[in-house]
């Protein structure tokens, strides 16, 4: 039985519609991510999960249990906000024995279960020290502490890693994925960094104006984007979108922007009976498109070199390709620079190709 099952939730907010029909579920011990900008609908989402807000219509269910009715503290999930709100006054200790207190668990349960927690947490070493003197990784622990001392059926986390700088971040969320597994909660994780969800995540379900426009798996997500807003909203950088239209040549299939043409024939009938002319958007993912100085494949195109952005172990090349802009990512190659006359060789095997109208794959 899934530990939570959000069935056809519905927000309206005066004349404004927050969340639209949501529907999804999360196993036992299973992470999954509600990702999306800012005003998508996924903190609303949660509240309504943690019994914060009341659906207009819908229903969520806890561990088999209808919870519409239920008031928040009765609910068993535990809920970790971005602020992480401990109490600065309080030890560590005080702080994960809060709840424990409040439910009047005699003062040997609670030293025992404190203990624990702070084991299973990390937080062992500063069980006497007082919030306001603890680091950010510190508090996020404790927080967590404090919530998964109650014996949880879910665990509830709003964008725990948005007040923080980058470097921190990337600490953070690497010890965040660690201690998801090691306490094995079914979990939901509101966030706006596409990162974090796939880091952390085992599903991811994209939301946009109130609705999931796809739920599934990173690799999922990333390679099988079924939509235009899903594909541009996943990656970084984005995977390249060029508006197009297919036609047709002596029996070749042809993707056409401008000057830039690519063939296509070898997925003609894939797209047999789609939407043809010029309301289609051709997509591929910088790390499919290759560059090389010299034509080592037949089907690469010429390309000009527009910038060049060094990542390391890796380079973005911006290419000017018949009129057409496309992203590349590949080692980097100390003799092309900006003017560089290069090679650009596309995967046939990751392209992707959306109706504009509906914003749908084809393929």
């Amino acid at each position: 039985m899934p530990k939570l099952v959000v069935k056809d939730i519905r927000k309206v907010f005066g004349t404004f519609e927050a969340v639209k029909n949501v529907s999804f579920q999360v196993e036992e011990k299973e992470t999954l991510c509600l990702l999306g900008p800012s005003g998508c609908g996924k903190t609303t989402t949660l509240r309504i999960i943690a019994g914060l807000e009341v659906p207009t219509s819908g229903e969520v269910f806890v561990d088999g249990v209808l919870v519409n009715d239920v008031p928040p503290q009765k609910r068993q999930i535990g809920l970790v906000f971005q602020d992480y709100a401990i109490f600065p006054h309080l030890s560590v200790f005080e702080n994960i024995a809060y709840g424990l207190r409040v439910r009047k668990m005699p003062d040997a349960q609670i030293k025992t279960k404190v203990h624990e927690t702070a084991a299973l947490v990390d937080v062992e070493s500063v069980l006497d020290a007082p919030g306001k003197k603890l680091g950010l990784s510190e508090m996020q622990r404790v927080a967590i502490g404090r919530s998964i001392a109650l014996d949880p059926k879910l665990l509830l986390l709003d964008e725990p890693l948005s007040n923080i700088d980058a470097k921190a971040r990337e600490r953070m969320r690497a010890e965040l994925g660690k201690l998801q597994k090691e306490i094995g909660i079914a979990t939901v994780y509101v966030t706006h960094d596409q990162l974090e969800a796939m880091t952390l995540a085992d599903r991811i379900a994209v939301m946009k104006n109130g609705l999931i426009e796809q739920i599934g798996t990173t690799s999922e997500i990333y390679d099988n984007a079924r939509t235009l807003f899903v594909a541009n909203f996943i990656g970084s950088p984005s995977m390249n979108l060029i508006d197009c239209e297919l036609v047709y040549s002596e029996e070749r299939a042809i993707l056409k922007s401008g000057d830039f043409t690519l063939d296509i024939t070898e997925f003609a009938e894939t797209i047999k009976g789609k939407p043809k002319g010029k309301e289609l958007v051709f997509g591929i993912r910088p790390e499919n498109v290759s560059v090389d100085i010299e034509k080592t494949d037949p089907t690469a195109v010429e390309a000009e070199v527009q910038l060049v952005e060094p990542l390391g172990a890796k380079s973005i090349y911006h290419l000017k390709i018949s009129g057409v802009t496309v992203l590349a990512k590949g080692h980097p190659m100390a003799e092309v620079n900006v003017g560089s006359k290069v090679w650009a060789t596309f995967n046939k095997d990751k392209l992707h190709l959306f109706d504009k109208k509906t914003e749908e794959a084809i393929f």
